[in-house]
């Protein structure tokens, strides 16, 4: 018995050993890694790399950041400040708030900055599209795309926006007690306004009811891995993101063959352009061929920026409309104030019409006057924009060393400046937490300050479509508010963001008709 005892006492021991040396080896390989990019800022400036942690060899915060999601920022935010280091998706990050932080980045571009996504973010879009284009390739893409969201295009988009928009809210409407998944209803609706407006694709032409959800769905496999680790393995994230692109690739090419028949038949020269049309004729007029994939990547890029950040928005919208009623009524009372058919005659009282949003009549069809004359329904996107950014910040790279909040930035670093951060810590907003859309409203908009209010971006890179979408976010607060009572059936929602944000439970509302009485 004694020898058997000493022999459970060894292994015990040699088991202690093990994971004593382990653990010594791990702390030691994580100091390494620390030490590693301490010598790595740039000896030529006498400032400190900012405060922060590099996480663990390879891994860094990674794991940490898609766990925690906001919170991770959130909690550096609150430890080190509005400048700070990280290690994300194998690089070095420095991670920047607040207004004059950001509006450094942003009016750095091309002397300090210039973009640079993750790589498994370049790898899934592409090096075709808008995000991935540097130069003078992004300045002639971009001027082509403002084609497509000049004003007199919005002005053409606002009889389709609207039709569109009362069509599923007569689906909405018919869902009864049984109430429906806001958040994946919207993005239904958004990926079809996407399709028709950016790459002219009519629904017919986009497939049936089971070949668009396919799409839908791929779409959303995408995004979620669109920032993963760049490990391309068998069930790694990148991996599945890259099987869902290659299907959007393949559904989106027999549009595009479609289009340019079409196109050199004469079928599709007239009327309203599309973004895909004037991205095939800007090649035609330049000379150059056709290059597929581009035109791939570059419809890909349209439709994820065109619905994946708008559904974000609009879901938004029904939240804190929900959530606020006596915003709702606002909004009602400024459409009943621009004529008295903005708002009311909409049930065809009298005629015995089943009530709903096809029975509106000639005064209710909105057009870009209207619209810009409904400021305080501008106000509610705004702050809705302003509490919940589709869009949580943007990718750049430092091109040389410089200063930033008496840091140094080295040249090489990833920088990430963050839009949700940058409006919660400005300090012109007065009490931040709470949904008020009178901030915005004059003679002393809150939102005068420059860079505190970013939800679009700013400079060389801000969003090329952002007129598109306060159009598009209009046209549905003012359909919403003219035919629709909702209850949220979960109150208040949590939300994540991965890489919009979004109700982590969609959102589950019940929608019944407003009467048009206020």
């Amino acid at each position: 018995m004694f020898p058997w005892g000493l022999s459970c006492l060894s292994v015990l021991g040699a088991a202690g050993t093990a994971v004593l040396c382990a653990g010594l080896l791990l702390s030691l390989a994580q100091h390494l890694w620390t030490l590693r990019w301490m010598l790595s800022r740039d000896r030529a400036s006498t400032l400190p790399l900012p405060k922060g942690s590099m996480g663990w060899p390879f891994f860094g915060e990674t794991l940490h950041w898609l766990v925690q999601g906001s919170r991770f920022h959130s909690s550096r935010r609150e430890r080190y400040g509005t400048v700070f280091k990280t290690h994300l998706l194998g690089r070095p990050v420095i991670r920047v708030s607040g207004a004059e932080n950001v509006r450094t980045i942003l009016l750095g571009e091309h002397r300090l900055v210039r973009s640079q996504w993750p790589q498994s973010a370049h790898i899934l879009l592409g090096s075709h599209t808008l995000l991935g284009a540097v130069g003078e390739p992004h300045r002639r893409r971009r001027k082509v795309l403002a084609r497509v969201f000049s004003r007199a295009a919005l002005e053409r988009y606002v009889p389709r926006l609207q039709g569109a928009l009362r069509h599923d809210l007569e689906q909405w409407l018919s869902c009864g007690e049984r109430g429906l998944l806001v958040y994946p209803e919207v993005k239904r609706l958004m990926f079809r306004i996407a399709m028709r407006i950016l790459l002219g694709c009519e629904p017919q032409l986009a497939g049936d009811g089971d070949a668009e959800q396919q799409l839908v769905e791929a779409f959303e496999e995408m995004t979620r891995n669109l920032f993963s680790l760049p490990i391309d393995v068998p069930f790694s994230g990148l991996y599945r993101g890259m099987k869902a692109r290659n299907l959007i690739h393949a559904r989106i090419e027999q549009n595009i063959r479609a289009k340019i028949c079409g196109l050199r038949a004469s079928e599709a020269g007239r009327g309203c352009k599309d973004a895909l049309q004037l991205l095939i004729e800007h090649s035609w007029e330049r000379g150059e061929r056709l290059d597929m994939q581009a035109l791939k990547q570059s419809s890909t890029e349209l439709l994820f920026g065109g619905h994946e950040t708008t559904a974000s928005a609009a879901t938004s919208l029904i939240t804190y409309l929900g959530l606020y009623p006596h915003v709702l009524q606002k909004v009602r009372e400024e459409l009943k104030m621009q004529g008295p058919g903005l708002l009311g005659g909409l049930w065809g009282a009298g005629r015995g019409e089943k009530p709903g949003p096809s029975n509106c009549n000639q005064d209710n069809k909105l057009d870009m006057e209207i619209l810009e004359q409904l400021k305080y329904i501008g106000c509610v996107i705004k702050e809705t924009l302003r509490l919940n950014p589709p869009v949580p910040g943007g990718f750049r790279v430092a091109l040389k060393t410089f200063e930033l909040n008496g840091y140094q930035i080295p040249k090489g670093w990833n920088v990430i400046y963050s839009i949700c951060d940058t409006h919660d810590v400005a300090e012109i907003f007065t009490n931040k937490e709470e949904f008020n859309p009178d901030r915005f409203m004059l003679p002393h908009p809150e939102d005068a300050s420059r860079f505190s209010f970013i939800p679009f971006g700013g400079g060389l890179r801000s969003c090329v479509g952002k007129e598109f979408a306060k159009i598009l976010l209009k046209i549905f607060t003012v359909e919403l508010a003219r035919h629709c009572d909702w209850q949220l059936l979960n109150g208040p929602p949590t939300m994540k963001t991965s890489p919009t944000v979004y109700p982590v439970d969609n959102l589950p509302a019940r929608f019944t008709h407003f009467h048009g009485e206020i």
